[in-house]
């Protein structure tokens, strides 16, 4: 290729060859100008960067970071707990028959109401009726005997002082006339007896209340206190809430109010509930009792509530919350929650503010949580000012600008409530 170059210039003129030759050098004179040029401008400029860095001085430091804080205090608190259990009927009476025979009539109508009284059943009362008047034939047959056996009793009373009779036909007499009376006394019991049993052939409600299904139809053969039951009644207004809580919840309780952690109320047998949709109760229970015993298999023991239940809201077997109050924390102090966040261990922590104006954090021990706040057992103390926003800027020991913080959930409430501010 080189030597084809060379052949190419070789056939150029002379005159042409010097031409070109003095253009190469023309061009390279002005790039090496150009070139001196531009970095005399570089430099040129980084002198005078540099120039005014200096005369700025060293850059300033950014200012601390700004957080919201919570300052703690201390407030009365009604304490509650949340106790699973289900509703019970406040009676409930199974109805049997109490003497054999046929069904006739069924006279309710399943799933209805009833009143105490009220006749269910008619058991056929024909057998019950002819022992009923033979018993009463049998009184009048030993009521017949007795005014003769008393005036022969009186008789030989008489005439045993005049020795008209002997002592033995006097005794035996009298003994007649006893024995005729225990006679009229047995027949006047079998006739109780007999009415007693005929009244059973109308079988009514015991109780006032609910009746659910029959469990024989008109023609069955029943015996007298049969185990299945005829019918079931249930009064559920008002009506039983049956709770368990843990023993170890007890002993709590016990070693609270015995420190004095915790004092009585005057409402705390008022017992609020929760139905199994997660809506409240309109109505308020009363606590009637706890249970005596501890059930070995769970380790929990029973609190009985009873609730009115005006509308049968509440059916017996139905699946509840109940809001127990256990007294009042005369001294607690609540924190937001979203102040306080856990270490890798699990362990709660919480970042305050010194009078320095330095994070420090704390590890906290927490009781329950109330709403959007948990009650600090330990661990804080009041007046101290709580890192309740801003927390990921910061790290402990860092100084921080603090300023006022105000509960969201609490601002929208003053917002859907004017008149309360």
């Amino acid at each position: 290729m080189m030597d084809k170059h060379r052949r190419i210039q070789s056939r150029k003129p002379v005159w042409r060859q010097r031409i070109e030759q003095k253009e190469i050098k023309e061009m390279t004179y002005w790039n090496y100008r150009i070139r001196n040029m531009l970095g005399g401008v570089a430099v040129l400029g980084l002198t005078l960067a540099g120039c005014e860095q200096q005369q700025a001085g060293p850059a300033a430091s950014p200012p601390p970071p700004e957080v919201g804080v919570h300052i703690t205090e201390t407030e009365p608190v009604v304490l509650t707990t949340e106790l699973p259990g289900r509703t019970t009927a406040y009676l409930v009476a199974e109805v049997r028959p109490q003497v054999s025979g046929i069904i006739l009539t069924r006279l309710f109508d399943e799933g209805g109401d009833v009143q105490e009284g009220d006749l269910l059943y008619q058991i056929d009362p024909a057998r019950y009726e002819a022992v009923h008047a033979r018993a009463q034939a049998a009184l009048a047959m030993a009521e017949a005997d007795l005014p003769a056996l008393r005036a022969r009793a009186e008789r030989y009373k008489n005439a045993i002082g005049e020795r008209a009779v002997s002592q033995q036909a006097y005794d035996e007499a009298v003994a007649a006339f006893e024995q005729a009376k225990a006679t009229v006394a047995a027949r006047k019991a079998d006739v109780r007896s007999a009415e007693i049993d005929l009244s059973y052939t109308k079988i009514t409600a015991p109780i006032s209340g609910r009746i659910g299904k029959s469990n024989v139809t008109v023609g069955a053969l029943v015996t007298a206190n049969q185990p299945a039951a005829l019918a079931t009644i249930h009064k559920f207004d008002p009506v039983y809430v049956d709770v368990t809580q843990a023993s170890v919840e007890l002993l709590r309780m016990r070693r609270e109010f015995e420190s004095g952690a915790l004092s009585s109320d005057s409402d705390e047998h008022q017992v609020k509930l929760i139905l199994e949709d997660g809506r409240p109760y309109p109505h308020e229970g009363v606590l009637q009792f706890r249970d005596i015993a501890v059930d070995p298999t769970t380790g929990s023991y029973t609190l009985r509530i009873v609730f009115p239940n005006p509308s049968r809201v509440l059916l017996p077997g139905m699946y509840v919350r109940a809001i127990v109050q256990e007294g009042v924390m005369s001294h607690a102090l609540l924190v937001p929650q979203q102040s306080v966040s856990r270490t890798p261990k699990g362990e709660p922590v919480a970042l305050v503010v010194d009078e320095n104006n330095t994070v420090q954090q704390r590890l906290l021990k927490l009781n329950r949580a109330m709403g959007n706040r948990w009650l600090v057992e330990s661990g804080l103390a009041p007046g101290e000012r709580l890192i309740a926003e801003g927390q990921m800027k910061v790290r402990p020991g860092a100084t921080v600008t603090v300023v006022p913080w105000t509960d969201t959930a609490d601002r929208t409430q003053l917002a859907d409530n004017p008149q309360e501010q």
